[in-house]
């Protein structure tokens, strides 16, 4: 399986009382991410190493901004909590699959882990989260399939969906 990392960086704000990444932001967190990703204008292109040369996100195959075409509406998002994540400088290591592509939607799955570490270091997962998208064509407002060139980008990056823990 091929993971998307993103690296994303707590802000202070993103801490509550207890010290930690607050719930809500941490929806948050995963909603960056996800643009980063998936979208193409400037939301879509990642920092390389060589700040001059930004690179794209081989998935950002989505349109974005208010005059976009098609439009991506979150039908269910779910989180499950495995560990309180702290303030830390060094950004968090955000990665992405896909769980399933439907004919309109897919599902995007999430862990959300601690910076890299030394080799031989494993990283404490955080969460764990999925969100089913429908894209739906702005004109009408009806969902619209996904294109070609949006299963072909995606493909690579299809795993098993995200398995949460039973009650």
């Amino acid at each position: 399986m091929s993971r998307l990392h993103v690296p994303i960086s707590l802000r202070w704000s993103d801490i509550d009382a207890y010290g930690h990444v607050n719930n809500a932001e941490m929806l948050r967190l995963l909603e960056e991410a996800r643009i980063r990703v998936f979208w193409a204008d400037d939301a879509g292109v990642e920092e390389s190493a060589d700040a001059e040369a930004p690179t794209a996100s081989p998935a950002a195959v989505l349109a974005g901004g208010p005059g976009a075409e098609t439009h991506t509406l979150i039908a269910s998002q779910q989180i499950e909590y495995l560990a309180p994540a702290p303030f830390q400088r060094r950004p968090l290591d955000v990665q992405l699959w896909i769980g399933r592509l439907g004919g309109a939607s897919l599902e995007i799955c999430y862990e959300v882990r601690s910076p890299g570490r030394p080799e031989g270091q494993e990283q404490t997962v955080y969460a764990r989260a999925a969100t089913t998208l429908v894209l739906v064509d702005a004109a009408s407002g009806r969902p619209r399939r996904l294109t070609d060139e949006q299963k072909a980008a995606w493909q690579p990056y299809v795993d098993a969906p995200v398995e949460f823990r039973r009650r």
